[in-house]
């Protein structure tokens, strides 16, 4: 089986057991394409760690996001919101990473989805500020919106602790 057939089955698993052994049956693929002189490849498997849930993979996801290739570090980026939606300390473990990629990246959409992912983090002051100084100073229109809503999330998130 594929990395990209185990994807596609992932989408159609009905439980844990059945992405177990998707997981399984693609781990050894995974770690190779991750590695690939190909980004194309780079980017598929991180993509993949998110849409197979595979929390054991989350130090690829770290290497995915300082990538020099702007497909890979979307694919990164994606794979962590979607696994920090049950595990905030994914956001929070590579907070000081994302703040870069939001604030300096210089891909619009990388820096879109670095925004997008802070909003499964802890409401931390600093990611606060960052958000809100993006919300209005930003020079693209999509990541003034993005810094705009993740910040208001947040800063209900602070209010409620």
């Amino acid at each position: 089986m594929t990395l990209a057939e185990a994807v596609a089955r992932a989408g159609e698993a009905k439980d844990e057991r059945a992405l177990a052994d998707l997981r399984r049956a693609v781990d050894e693929d995974l770690e190779a394409a991750a590695r690939s002189q190909n980004y194309q490849e780079r980017a598929v498997a991180y993509r993949a760690i998110g849409q197979l849930r595979f929390n054991q993979k989350t130090e690829l996801l770290r290497r995915g996001l300082e990538d020099t290739s702007p497909a890979c570090r979307g694919s990164a980026l994606l794979s962590l919101e979607l696994l920090s939606r049950d595990h905030p300390g994914l956001v929070n473990g590579a907070r000081p990473l994302l703040h870069s990629l939001a604030n300096d990246d210089p891909n619009p959409a990388v820096r879109r989805l670095a925004v997008l992912s802070l909003k499964n983090g802890s409401p931390t002051p600093d990611t606060i500020t960052l958000l809100a100084h993006l919300g209005e100073e930003a020079e693209e229109r999509e990541l003034r919106d993005a810094a705009t809503a993740v910040h208001r999330v947040l800063k209900k998130k602070a209010s409620a602790r």
